[in-house]
């Protein structure tokens, strides 16, 4: 073997025990750095499996499904300790978690990492339930969220039948609801800006020729268009934060992100 083939060996050797792991002059294993993208991506995948035992669990627990609700309970008891998680977000629907989760990466905000779980409950009156099984009474997390006016007292009272101490545990309140909030914030010109380059320009402009449409304000059309199609309503939560220029978010989403 010549010199320079030889080289060539011991460059690719090395290589090879960089990238697989090499093993020092003592013959001991060194591994390759642990990629924080991988780590990140643990995370998210822990969180999900959380809070997809905790839906597991209520759903057993309100009489939603038949048997595993014992194993559901202790899946999340379980991940909660090892994730550690430390706060659930509580929001009515997916789109509200979707919104909350594109404002937080725009501020560079990994929840997961932070031991944050964003939860969507299937509608306000599940309250009272998933307080029971996550706050004092449950798995001892800290509660947060974002509610509307109009369930204001509903939250309040569901709380307090889960024992939540409601002063220590902040919910953000929305005059209307999310969406409304995301509009007023953009403008509706904006909004409709959004819609036309999501493709769905047309599609809004044939709902609001409908009669039911007809004299009603331009953001409670934007508001009705986007619960029309299934899937539409959580785009337009992720897309409408994802517009929003710095500072101009709505008061009740940039506190509830401030207070994580």
């Amino acid at each position: 073997m010549t010199t320079d083939s030889a080289n060539d060996a011991t460059a690719s050797t090395a290589a090879d025990r960089a990238a697989d792991g090499a093993a020092d002059p003592a013959g001991r294993s060194v591994g390759r750095a642990e990629d924080p993208a991988n780590r990140t991506g643990e995370k998210a995948a822990g969180m999900a499996d959380f809070r997809e035992a905790v839906v597991a669990w209520d759903a057993g627990r309100s009489g939603g499904a038949d048997g595993g609700v014992d194993g559901a309970g202790e899946r999340a008891r379980v991940l909660a300790r090892q994730l550690p998680v430390r706060t659930a977000v509580l929001l009515e629907g997916p789109s509200d978690a979707a919104a909350v989760e594109a404002l937080a990466a725009r501020r560079g905000r990994d929840l997961a990492a932070e031991g944050v779980c964003v939860l969507p409950m299937g509608g306000a009156m599940s309250i009272a339930r998933f307080a029971a099984l996550l706050g004092p009474a449950g798995l001892g997390l800290r509660l947060t969220g974002l509610c509307d006016e109009a369930e204001r007292g509903y939250y309040e009272r569901g709380l307090e039948r889960a024992g939540v101490a409601l002063p220590d545990q902040e919910f953000y309140v929305c005059a209307a609801d999310l969406e409304d909030e995301l509009i007023r914030a953009l403008g509706v010109l904006r909004v409709e800006e959004l819609v036309r380059a999501e493709g769905d320009l047309r599609s809004l402009q044939t709902f609001q020729r409908q009669p039911a449409q007809q004299g009603r304000p331009a953001p409670q059309q934007l508001r009705r268009f986007f619960g029309t199609k299934k899937g539409r309503k959580i785009h337009y939560g992720r897309a409408l934060t994802e517009a929003l220029t710095s500072g101009r978010a709505p008061a009740p989403l940039e506190d509830l992100l401030a207070a994580l």
